[in-house]
């Protein structure tokens, strides 16, 4: 291994979610040897995978695009673009580029541009699964035929390996569909001869930027700097640090066991690394390794389309409402129940209480509700827009006038904050495939290569 370090900059948590001029500036005087950012993930829900949708603003992502596209074309420095469009699949890709090669036209950018699917087709999850090689992740449910024919959008979360064949293109920029957070970060470096597991959990925290830092935030600049044996985190906004503290409880961020983070061909085991925080900010970070898997998976995702929603947003200020809001909505639930029966109508009903346990549902260990207030969410889904709105409809109007022990005011029991009260919100989806397949080539996923 030449090169003593390796310097990632880190924009932004997720591409469009902005940063800082002065920040990325600072870090484009460090000298890094990428630009890294991770542009989606699966935290917004299964409706963008789903709907082949953006979960993230064009403008913002062009506006970050732009810096980062400028400085690394100008510069020299590569610059790698993980999980496009906030989904990844073809159709998010394609939308990302379509940004890239506008911001080249308008700022007469030249560049070789390596372009990485990570899409996966019907027939591919078919054969694995009658095969018997497809294994649902904790919680999830087993695969079947059905719901892998009634996906829309199929992605495997990729690892480095893609980015090694996208790098010996020689390409400026990488645009890659779904991949494993860190690996986007990690890629150059590992092919260029540093530890794979620091490397591994160096891009595992840069991946969220300077949410990692203190004060945390998405929308900031982070410098990671890989050494021989060590990395070090640099926050690059006077207003952050990185305390022993902060870096350790991002280690921890999205796993279930803290010792070790599943991914793509292995895992990261974390049970001798140590954490040193300095009087200047940063913190040094030793003895992460990388332990290889016997057989290289990869995590598929996919969303299927269950039905349609409409949505009613209202509030109550009644205290003898709030007192008793679990019986007044059981009793309402079971009218509506028989009306729904009555009419052949089919789909559901849910009722999110804020104010009580809205945010945790039956989880929440507060039974004493000590709001003054309430916010009410009615949701209704069913196979169609009509027959969705028809729920919601039904279940806000019963709920509005039923009467109830105690009640003083008979106008209504609801307060609504919009007109018309009830929203079409349109489909929705469901993951209908979080599961992992085996690969017998990592690398082998499709890269075009084309000059922009």
């Amino acid at each position: 291994m030449s090169m003593q370090e390796f310097r990632v900059l880190s924009p932004t948590a997720i591409l469009g979610y902005g940063f800082p001029e002065e920040s990325f500036r600072r870090g484009i005087e460090a000298q890094p040897h990428c630009i890294a950012v991770d542009a989606g993930s699966t935290d917004p829900g299964p409706t963008y995978l789903g709907a082949g949708k953006p979960f993230t603003d064009r403008l913002g992502v062009k506006r970050d695009l732009r810096f980062m596209l400028k400085a690394g074309i100008e510069r020299r420095i590569p610059v790698l673009i993980g999980t496009a469009g906030g989904s990844g699949a073809a159709v998010h890709v394609a939308w990302c580029r379509e940004i890239i090669e506008e911001i080249a036209r308008e700022e007469n950018l030249h560049f070789k541009m390596a372009i990485i699917h990570s899409d996966v087709d019907r027939e591919t999850v078919l054969r694995e699964l009658e095969a018997g090689r497809v294994t649902p992740l904790p919680f999830v449910p087993e695969l079947t035929r059905e719901k892998v024919l009634e996906t829309t959008h199929i992605v495997a979360q990729i690892g480095m390996e893609p980015y090694f064949r996208a790098l010996d293109t020689g390409a400026d920029v990488i645009l890659a569909g779904r991949s494993y957070d860190p690996a986007v970060f990690a890629a150059l470096p590992v092919k260029m001869g540093f530890d794979e597991g620091l490397a591994l959990h160096m891009g595992k925290i840069l991946e969220c930027a300077a949410i990692a830092a203190d004060p945390g935030s998405g929308s900031d600049c982070v410098l990671g700097i890989l050494r021989g044996d060590h990395f070090v985190l640099r926050a690059l906004s006077p207003e952050r640090r990185f305390t022993r503290l902060s870096t350790v409880a991002h280690s921890l961020y999205e796993k279930s066991n803290p010792m070790e983070l599943p991914g793509p061909g292995g895992k990261l085991d974390l049970r001798h690394t140590t954490f040193t925080e300095h009087e200047n900010g940063e913190v040094t970070v030793r003895g992460s390794r990388h332990v290889p898997s016997e057989t290289y998976f990869v995590k598929l995702e996919g969303a299927r389309r269950v039905g349609f929603r409409t949505v009613c947003v209202a509030g109550s200020r009644d205290p003898v409402f709030i007192e008793k809001v679990d019986g007044i909505l059981a009793s309402v639930r079971t009218r509506v129940d028989q009306i729904l029966e009555r009419e052949n109508l089919r789909g559901e009903i849910h009722v999110h209480i804020y104010g009580k346990n809205g945010v945790m549902g039956d989880l929440e260990p507060e039974k004493t509700v000590r709001s003054h207030e309430l916010g009410l969410v009615i949701e209704a889904v069913a196979a169609t827009q009509a027959q969705a709105n028809t729920l919601c409809s039904i279940m806000r109007s019963t709920l509005l006038h039923f009467g109830y022990p105690g009640r003083i005011s008979t106008a209504g029991n609801l307060a609504f904050p919009f007109s018309p009260s009830d929203i079409p919100a349109g489909e929705v989806y469901e993951f209908s495939i979080y599961h992992l397949m085996p690969v017998k080539d990592p690398g082998d996923f499709p890269i075009t290569v084309v000059e922009v």
